[in-house]
């Protein structure tokens, strides 16, 4: 059993919503823990369209999903928030009235009085390549997400895609590993240019090798990967010796485990009550693009509107002897005070 992290509240995701969540909780003195299954903060914003302009924030004509993470970071920052990415919850357990023990996939354990699901549509989850047989070594020598590059060291590593992921953990890997491959079926990289010509002087080097093609078999025992095989545009196939396979194939959305935790849905959505945006589980929110209830628009605006409310109602489970004094920020000094304006 791991060590209790304790926390007021811990926030399923964080994607805009969540991050603002951060915000509404702290000015009423609520601490907050982060989860999210990616490697960034961000969500659907940071991950799919960091570029791409949005146009209906209040007050701010034109941003960018990079640009309205950056600045929601920002706004958070008096309030000191912890995340813990790379992770996936997988259960949620009542042990108080309420008080949870949430676990992640990772083997952490929290303990907070609320829960606050800000999920999006659901949980990014890595793409599988289709390679025969590739499940059989999932977790053990196939991995999609990097957690502890050590367990990487004076190994022989195969990555695979073309991407800023790849990329990134081709250059980061390639110091600490016996041997890395770089696979990729064309010899064109989405990747930031600096990464791509970065790479390439490495393969120059001798440093690591490149290979245009694809991975199409795979050997091993007991789950444990040896050798994989690799065919060139020409249809030509490569034997490589290799101890772990990182395939980055990009992300889907899915529900996840959010499934199994006891909440009422419709349409793979959670159910909420509208004044508080509660579930049926009492102490457990949803907020975002994961919630449904008459009148729902999935809108960023919305969520962050589902987190105001949120707030109101959770502070009645983290301060149950306090009352509850609405204000605000424009004329409240202790506002002011705890946002540092004042």
């Amino acid at each position: 059993m791991s060590e209790l992290i304790k926390t007021d509240v811990l926030i399923i995701g964080a994607g805009p919503v969540g991050l603002f969540a951060v915000f509404e909780l702290g000015l009423l003195d609520i601490k907050a823990h982060l989860v999210d299954i990616l490697d960034k903060v961000g969500g659907q914003c940071a991950e799919l369209y960091p570029e791409k302009p949005i146009y209906d924030i209040p007050g701010i004509p034109q941003v960018t999903g990079q640009g309205l993470t950056d600045g929601l970071m920002e706004q958070i920052k008096p309030f000191h928030p912890t995340f813990h990415l790379g992770e996936m919850i997988t259960t949620i357990e009542n042990v108080g009235d309420p008080l949870f023990h949430v676990t992640t996939d990772s083997g952490k354990t929290f303990e907070a009085k609320v829960v606050v699901i800000a999920a999006g549509g659901g949980s990014f989850q890595p793409k599988r390549p289709p390679i025969a047989g590739i499940e059989a070594y999932e977790e053990k020598s196939v991995f999609y997400a990097v957690r502890k590059m050590e367990q990487f060291r004076d190994k022989n590593v195969i990555v695979v895609g073309g991407g800023d992921s790849a990329l990134d953990w081709t250059l980061n890997l390639q110091p600490i590993v016996k041997r890395l491959t770089l696979v990729h079926r064309r010899d064109d990289f989405r990747g930031a240019p600096d990464s791509v010509n970065k790479m390439r002087a490495l393969v120059a080097e001798g440093k690591m090798d490149l290979k245009i093609g694809q991975v199409t078999d795979l050997e091993g025992a007991d789950s444990v990967l040896s050798a994989a095989s690799i065919k060139d545009k020409d249809g030509t196939p490569t034997r490589v010796e290799v101890d772990a396979l990182l395939p980055f194939f990009g992300l889907t959305m899915k529900l996840g485990p959010v499934a199994d935790w006891q909440l009422d849905m419709q349409d793979n959505l959670i159910k909420v009550d509208v004044s508080t945006f509660e579930t049926n589980r009492p102490g457990i929110f949803a907020i975002g693009d994961i919630n449904i209830y008459p009148g729902k628009l999935k809108l960023i605006l919305s969520g962050f509107h589902e987190g105001a409310l949120m707030a109101q109602k959770a502070h009645h489970y983290v301060h149950p002897e306090k009352r509850l004094v609405f204000q605000y920020t424009t004329s409240s000094t202790s506002l002011q005070k705890k946002l540092g304006v004042s």
